[in-house]
């Protein structure tokens, strides 16, 4: 006897959370996303269906291939992920999931989502981000994005996240995250005069120690 897994049917979509590193297509009149596991090859909308990432026809979710979307019941887990080296620039995304999905302890599969939010983490410098500048990266014909302050953007090509929102269209709410990092605190004067004269007291130290190894009547070898 076959086992099936339980159906449920819920009034509304269930909600799930991912990372995904935002893009802009070349001509820069439309935005996506990048997903970071097995569907990150191909940018999809804010309100896409899935293709089996092995090229077989069936659809996804199957039970019997990993393909489609994945995402995570938590978002404070889902949000954890960004700590990682290779997926620090992503951004956080809330979506519902439609259509046919197999739930799992920690998230769904599923073949079809929209994109509710993003939200968007701070610059590396850990200031507030308030652009998406071109990461240096990117897939043919989509540059990918990260977050930057208006400091840190220096010559690279940017746009603003309500910019962004607006290209990826479909409703797509943009978000901003404060730093979880606090930027150094502004050094007062007094401070900058201690540490100064603290260099100096050292600095001196170290000249008094090499003119007395250097000094006259020392032998070169």
């Amino acid at each position: 006897m076959r086992l099936r897994l339980p159906e449920e049917r819920p009034e509304e979509p269930p909600v799930g959370h991912k990372v995904a590193h935002p893009v802009l297509s070349q001509d820069g009149t439309r935005a996506a996303f990048l997903g970071v596991s097995l569907g990150g090859r191909e940018p999809y909308g804010v309100l896409a269906e899935a293709r089996c990432a092995y090229g077989w026809r069936h659809r996804a979710p199957s039970r019997f291939c990993d393909c489609g979307f994945h995402c995570l019941h938590s978002r404070t887990e889902a949000s954890g992920l960004v700590c990682t080296a290779e997926h620090r620039m992503a951004v956080l995304l809330d979506v519902a999931v439609l259509g046919a999905y197999i739930r799992f302890e920690r998230g769904f599969r599923y073949g079809r989502q929209r994109v509710r939010s993003m939200t968007v983490g701070p610059c590396p410098c850990h200031h507030e981000a308030t652009l998406l500048a071109d990461a240096g990266w990117g897939r043919p014909g989509w540059r990918a994005l990260e977050a930057a302050c208006a400091g840190c953007v220096r010559e690279r090509p940017a746009l603003s996240p309500t910019d962004f929102g607006a290209r990826a269209g479909e409703g797509l709410r943009v978000l901003g995250a404060a730093s979880a990092i606090a930027p150094p605190p502004e050094r007062s004067v007094p401070e900058l005069v201690a540490e100064a004269a603290l260099l100096q007291a050292r600095l001196d130290w170290f000249q008094s120690q090499l003119a007395r190894l250097t000094g006259p009547g020392r032998s070169q070898g």
